[in-house]
């Protein structure tokens, strides 16, 4: 299986991210806008946090709270798990299922170079047993 600076050099210069001190509507909007599941929390260039839809579905809507009244930083996952550009999606996949997680910022040193989902794992999956599949019918074939 690859590492993950292979799945996120098809995305280079995109990181969805949004600010603690903005609201949790703001950060939903981009959530819809971008269609991703989770976003970056940065504060002047530094990894804060992670605001997914599970933080709001938890800590927002079934708390009666307004998303309009409460800021990222209220809601966001602080204890971020993290990755680097060489971790195996393999591994990032074991991360993610003992964690209960799915979504991994990738970091080198203090910079993020992007996030992963459960879904880019899974494309990556599938992707490889595609190729396996294709050159077993061809070595099959030949």
């Amino acid at each position: 299986m690859k590492p993950v600076s292979e799945l996120i050099k098809t995305r280079a210069g995109t990181l969805w991210h949004v600010r603690p001190d903005e609201t949790v509507f703001g950060a939903l909007r981009l959530l819809a806008e971008y269609e991703v599941g989770a976003l970056v929390v940065m504060d002047e260039g530094r990894l804060v946090g992670v605001m997914s839809e599970r933080d709001y579905t938890r800590k927002v809507a079934l708390q009666g709270r307004s998303s309009k009244d409460t800021t990222v930083a209220e809601i966001m996952t602080r204890d971020v798990i993290v990755v680097t550009p060489a971790t195996r999606t393999r591994d990032c996949m074991a991360l993610m299922k003992e964690k209960k997680i799915r979504h991994l910022p990738v970091l080198q040193g203090n910079t993020v170079l992007g996030m992963i989902s459960i879904r880019d794992i899974m494309d990556d999956i599938i992707a490889d047993h595609e190729l396996t599949i294709s050159q077993l019918e061809s070595y099959i074939h030949s």
